[in-house]
């Protein structure tokens, strides 16, 4: 049988050729495709993420042109009804704030005394005095933070709680619990070599985690000895005395499971920003939280200079799909009957923030994690804690703080658009004209209108008596006069916030710092 006759070296070579060439133009198609492909996909995805971020200023842009455009159809009867409805609710809660800053002003007095027999007294705390100095509870004071946003900051916040809060260095430790997508080098191995210096301090490193949330989940699951646990964020310098204030108001009463601080913003020379918040922390830490404690009987945990009986936090831990985890975990445990009071002596001093960006992201993340813990808690209202029932004061609180701060987006926005309409159906050639136009177009409309201002005075007024070192007259002015656009903003991110909520937008935007 004859052999296959073999094919000279020419034809193998050019055959060679052929396949490796079709080999290669296959290889460069694949490349090409699969480069196209990853390109489409990532098109896709940035084109998805840009009309996730888009969609909640088009809902709130749309319901104002809407809202404005329904109230210039109105005829005279429904303007009439709508505009008395509004001016009714406006000072409705300027009343309640009002009565918040009021019964606010008792906690600030009675704080300030026990600080002056302490100091009449040489320095000695009540426990001093009646035996009790022994039984200070050990406690794991945790800093968070998310490295990226404060390596700036960070080191110099740690050696400060190292070096200047004033505790029996053997029942404090100092615990700084962070998490950082790369890593930041010198930083870190600076931190790590710290506990050398500091022996109460320990750095945990967090793998894995996302949020401040996975953090302190992290650390709960840390064994400890400490009876209570102190929650602060990075950009914090607690009072030299906080941890002492906090464990006295634990040995004093026993019924007592969270004890929130006042937290003062101390960088007001930094910013106009600054200076607002300034303004507005005041009223909110030093007269609205402990005023409404007062009024319906029960207090919250605001997320930072907080301390909780450590059994309790350990069990509860914070639930990492709420934005405002805080919160949600104030109130869950009031859920459970646990108990929050406010001590104005507990006082930790932060940093606002300085631009106009990082407000508004913040505030952001706030208004829809408020609205997201509003949702979930509304229930508190008519349910029962399992250890007794709830007074008729805490169920008005709760719907109160849940429902109708939720409601009071769309009430001062409805009532802005309202006053939009009147300008354009009837536009005013002079300023006596708008002021008439907006405030006095009703013959009852400037009783409710000076009712309004006198309250909101009232409430600026307490203020005054319990503001921080920090904040001035001047700033204190100029507030005022911010104040009603102000109270439009927060209520126009409060309407982004239900917007964000509506799309399931979830991204945790943490505060810049600097």
């Amino acid at each position: 049988m004859l052999s296959q006759p073999t094919l000279p070296t020419t034809q193998q070579h050019a055959s060679r050729n052929g396949s490796e060439s079709s080999s290669g133009k296959q290889s460069t198609i694949y490349s090409i495709a699969s480069s196209l492909a990853s390109s489409i996909r990532a098109g896709t995805i940035k084109f998805s993420d840009w009309v996730l971020d888009w969609t909640p200023v088009a809902l709130v842009f749309t319901y104002f042109v809407v809202t404005t455009a329904v109230f210039c159809l109105c005829n005279q009867t429904a303007i009439k009804v709508f505009y008395f409805f509004y001016m009714a609710a406006n000072f409705y809660i300027a009343a309640s704030c009002v009565i918040e800053s009021f019964l606010g002003l008792t906690p600030v007095r009675d704080a300030r005394k026990a600080a002056m027999e302490v100091e009449a007294a040489g320095g000695k705390f009540p426990s001093d005095l009646n035996g009790k100095a022994k039984e200070l509870p050990f406690i794991d004071l945790v800093i968070v933070a998310y490295l990226p946003n404060e390596k700036d900051i960070i080191r110099n916040q740690v050696l400060y709680a190292c070096e200047e809060l004033v505790y029996p260095k053997e029942k404090l430790r100092i615990n700084l619990v962070y998490n950082t997508p790369k890593p930041i080098e010198p930083l870190e191995s600076e931190l790590a070599l710290l506990p050398e210096q500091y022996k109460n301090l320990k750095i945990i490193k967090v793998p894995g985690s996302k949020s401040k949330a996975d953090n302190l989940n992290y650390f709960f699951n840390v064994r400890s000895e400490a009876d209570i646990i102190g929650i602060f964020d990075s950009d914090h310098c607690p009072h030299p005395h906080n941890p002492r204030w906090a464990a006295e108001r634990f040995l004093a009463d026993e019924t007592v499971d969270i004890v929130q601080g006042r937290c003062v913003v101390y960088n007001t020379n930094e910013s106009f920003y600054a200076k607002m918040v300034a303004v507005e922390f005041d009223k909110i830490y030093a007269i609205s939280h402990p005023g409404r404690s007062r009024m319906f009987g029960f207090g919250l945990f605001c997320g930072s200079n907080g301390y909780w009986k450590a059994p309790l936090l350990r069990e509860h831990k914070m639930d990492g799909e709420m934005l405002t985890e805080d919160i949600d975990s104030a109130l869950r445990a009031y859920g459970k009957g646990k108990r929050a009071v406010h001590d104005m002596n507990v006082i930790s001093w932060e940093m606002a923030p300085n631009s106009w960006f990082a407000f508004w992201k913040q505030r952001l993340r706030w208004a829809q994690g408020w609205t997201q813990a509003s949702y979930k808690h509304m229930p508190l209202a008519w349910t029962n804690p399992p250890n007794g029932k709830r007074g008729l004061d805490e169920r008005f609180g709760i719907v109160s703080l849940l429902l109708v701060r939720e409601i009071s987006y769309y009430l001062v926005t409805q009532h802005t658009c309202l006053l939009l309409s009147f300008v354009i159906l009837d536009w005013p050639h002079n300023p006596a004209e708008l002021v008439r136009l907006l405030f006095f177009r009703y013959p009852m409309a400037e009783w409710f209108f000076f009712a309004t201002i006198i309250a909101l005075l009232f409430t600026l007024y307490f203020t005054e008596k319990v503001r921080s070192e920090f904040t001035s007259w001047k700033s204190m002015l100029v507030f005022c006069v911010v104040y009603i656009p102000y109270l439009i903003l927060m209520a126009t991110m409060g309407l982004y916030g239900h917007a964000r909520q509506m799309i399931k937008y979830s991204n945790w935007n943490p505060t810049a710092r600097k």
